[in-house]
């Protein structure tokens, strides 16, 4: 993906909550410090519209975040925002440790072994349980270890792997 010409989702509107003005948020980010009370966040409609929205107030709500936003004071102004997402910038993403990725930078990166087999691109990542593990088009699935992941490799888009026993089988 190139950075420069996409924003990235960090967070969606998923539903109206109460019949405040609150709204629902299924965050999509390791960072939820973005979302706090008193900030300013970028966001698209549906339609594609974009806003800026100033966040009132947040709480934890369930499995996401319920925000109050300025100007929201409604239900029916709650509803009109489903399906919205928060988006931020390439300029205004984090950097991150020596050895970990955004998972939208892995997509698409063409899988080679370390004897030179390609086993086609990184099409999904599955978060979760004791590690990720990166899905390729050939349905190959990788879990994402430094004994297994030898390198990855921006500049040329491959990831080269170590086919453990059993991977490749």
């Amino acid at each position: 993906m190139n950075r420069s010409d996409q924003d990235i989702v960090i967070g969606k509107i998923v539903a109206p909550l109460g019949t405040r003005g609150e709204v629902k948020v299924l965050v999509l980010t390791d960072f939820p410090d973005r979302f706090k009370t008193g900030g300013e966040l970028r966001a698209k409609t549906l339609s594609g519209k974009a806003l800026k929205l100033k966040l009132q107030a947040c709480r934890l709500h369930k499995d996401g975040l319920a925000l109050k936003i300025e100007g929201v004071d409604a239900r029916d102004d709650a509803e009109a925002l489903r399906g919205a997402e928060f988006v931020i910038g390439p300029e205004d993403l984090k950097e991150l440790p020596s050895g970990e990725f955004y998972i939208f930078d892995l997509i698409g990166l063409i899988v080679q072994t370390t004897d030179g087999r390609e086993c086609g691109k990184i099409v999904d990542v599955i978060s979760g349980g004791a590690n990720d593990v990166y899905v390729t088009s050939t349905e190959l699935c990788i879990p994402a270890l430094k004994d297994v992941v030898a390198e990855v490799d921006f500049d040329r888009g491959v990831m080269i792997i170590h086919p453990v026993p059993g991977l490749l089988n």
